[in-house]
């Protein structure tokens, strides 16, 4: 399980383990790293930028407006490749966004001449005859296919080969998108190739040509780093689909992967099983081995009748046996993962096997059949943020200006899961049910440090589950939340309390992890969210409830008031045996975060585990605020 620490003490000058020094290269078991925390008055954590006092005052949001504002993106800049900030490189890219929500059609939808566009860009930037020489592991899938490529990276990483990954979306910084050794490109080497393809397009788009569309620029970027970093092995994630997609460009894979199949994405794949598989199965090339995880008849029946089509030598992955693993722990949480994981060990031998490097990672004497050392290191070191990732946010009291601990306060727990399919708010479901039952038996002392007198308060900490959800308007709210309740419920979780809240970004423009935070809630638009709240005390009480649009003077929705986190939903506030809402919907990300983080701050006995999940830039978003 991924696991942070972050904010900072005044209790001494104790050490907190960062899991993952990311600029260390992890060819051996996990180590700590330790950073030291400050013994002077208004000193801060190295590691951490921390908490900002939000307040709710119409002032302090006119002030991040103003702020937000002006780093607006100017089509200007966009048209000189001489600009080399990193900011100006993302206004660039909003200018390749052609719509404006996710919903809206594409100006390439359902056409073929997507691909044959890609593969102009890339004969412009002279890339036509250079990826083939890329030895590919092309990846699709409707879940897990993110997973799947990033155990695969990290055990050939873990190999001894120099490695690059393309996956998308991002979630703060869109430099995520394509990892060179396990890393995240540089700053300075993305701003290089990225100008570089810039010009030459830019110097290309006429006579008919247009700039490419956002999707369709970073793929060639990705070929363009791949290239010239010279990687040995290319992990490529489909963006959607996979027949269509703007990676298909890849005539002459290693190896192909399918991971589980499910509904999504009906808009453009179609409403059935069966269609969706057909476009995954897309990514098929003659003769090149594929393999695949156990899928619904209807789904693997499409995908062997595909694979049959074109002499595909398609296997069926069974989930890695917990066996084989001989103790070694999945770097990705969640029994899901062993579904993955098991494809991804199966990818990497048959990329190492048809690559002529299968014999020097197999010591001698050993049975083909066993999983390397090398395969262990990966699977157990394999990270991506914003899956099964847990994140312990340190809460001060702000009264108290030296920064101790005298005043105690509360846990504030957030698991980030970016679920926003049936299928995985399933597995969502289970691995937070999973989690927080296990951390119901370990003291605080799991989150790094010990505060004074945490032993005799922890076993007295009342543990509060609550949901923090959005979801985009495409998605099916009345399918996924009470996938998410009749889940968690199995298992004996309750939320005690939902939140619905606007995400921070925004479908049209791209912004990097320093961008500023704003907090423009008087120009919201909240009325998805206090949908998404009726659908949800439908779920819970069997009826519809009274929805509070309650707002302040100024026009902006209130936020609920501290001890609305008290007692246990449904009924809790009023009269005996009078209902009352189990959810509110807030009207930003930032207040709400702020808000949960005052909760705890009035209550020490209070512990909060907060699920953030159903859209991956809603996760982002908080995973944004927690690392400011």
């Amino acid at each position: 399980m991924l696991v942070y620490v972050k904010g900072f003490l005044k209790c001494g000058a104790p050490g907190v383990p960062f899991f993952y020094d990311k600029r260390k290269s992890l060819v051996t078991k996990t180590t700590c790293s330790f950073y030291i925390l400050p013994s002077g008055p208004g000193d801060r954590v190295c590691f951490c930028n921390t908490s900002l006092d939000l307040r709710y005052s119409s002032k302090s949001i006119e002030v991040m407006e103003k702020a937000f504002i002006d780093m607006g993106s100017k089509e200007d800049k966009a048209d000189s490749p001489a600009l080399s900030s990193y900011d100006d490189a993302m206004e660039a890219l909003s200018t390749l966004i052609s719509r404006r929500n996710r919903g809206d059609p594409s100006p390439t939808k359902g056409s073929r001449d997507k691909l044959e566009q890609v593969g102009t860009y890339l004969k412009i930037l002279e890339l036509e005859d250079k990826i083939k020489e890329l030895k590919v592991i092309h990846v699709a899938g409707t879940k897990g296919k993110g997973s799947t490529c990033v155990f695969c990276e990290a055990i050939l990483r873990n190999c001894g080969l120099k490695t690059g990954m393309f996956t998308s979306p991002h979630l703060i910084d869109v430099r995520e998108r394509f990892r060179i050794e396990g890393l995240d490109i540089s700053e300075e080497k993305f701003l290089q190739y990225f100008w570089e393809c810039w010009k030459l397009l830019k110097e290309k788009a006429v006579d008919g040509l247009t700039m490419p569309p956002l999707f369709q620029f970073l793929t060639v970027l990705a070929f363009k780093i791949f290239v010239c970093e010279k990687v040995d092995v290319a992990v490529i994630e489909v963006g959607l689909g996979g027949k269509l997609d703007s990676t298909n460009v890849i005539q002459n894979p290693v190896v192909c992967g399918i991971a589980s199949l499910g509904m999504d994405h009906m808009d453009i794949l179609g409403n059935t099983l069966a269609d969706i598989a057909f476009h995954k199965a897309g990514i098929f090339k003659p003769q090149i081995p594929a393999f695949t995880v156990p899928q619904l008849s209807e789904a693997m029946k499409v995908l062997q009748e595909t694979a049959n089509n074109l002499e595909v030598p398609l296997e069926v992955v069974a989930p890695l046996d917990l066996k084989r693993l001989d103790g070694v722990t999945l770097g990705l949480s969640g029994d899901h993962q062993l579904v993955n994981a098991g494809l991804a060990v199966s990818l990497s031998r048959c990329w190492l096997q048809r690559t002529g490097n299968w014999e020097n990672i197999l010591p001698n004497g050993s049975k083909e059949t066993e999983i390397p050392v090398a395969f262990f290191r990966g699977l157990a070191t394999a990270r991506l943020h914003g899956r099964a990732q847990v994140v312990h946010d340190v809460v001060l009291d702000p009264q108290t200006s030296s920064g101790s601990m005298e005043t105690p306060c509360g846990d504030l727990i957030f698991y980030l899961d970016g679920a926003h399919s049936p299928e995985s708010m399933e597995a969502c479901g289970r691995w937070f049910s999973t989690a927080v039952k296990g951390k119901k038996s370990l003291s605080t002392a799991v989150n790094g440090y010990r505060r004074h007198g945490d032993i005799g308060r922890d076993l007295n900490r009342v543990s509060k589950q609550i949901l923090l959800f959005n979801c985009m308007e495409v998605r099916d709210p009345q399918v996924l939340l009470p996938k998410l309740v009749t889940t968690c419920a199995s298992s004996g979780t309750h939320f005690s309390r939902a939140l619905f809240v606007p995400s921070m970004s925004t479908y049209n423009k791209v912004i990097s992890g320093k961008s500023a935070i704003p907090l423009d809630t008087r120009r919201k638009d909240l009325t998805w969210q206090f949908r998404l709240q009726r659908i949800w005390e439908r779920s819970i009480q069997g009826t519809d409830a009274a929805v509070d649009h309650t707002l302040k003077p100024d026009g902006i929705t209130a936020l609920p008031p501290h001890d609305f986190l008290c007692g246990d939903a449904p009924h809790c506030g009023g009269p005996a045996g009078t209902p009352v809402n189990s959810s509110a919907v807030m009207p930003s990300l930032p207040l709400t975060i702020n808000w949960l983080r005052d909760c705890v701050r009035r209550n020490p006995s209070l512990k909060l585990e907060v699920l953030v999940t159903g859209s991956l830039h809603l996760v982002g978003d908080v995973l944004r605020l927690l690392k400011r």
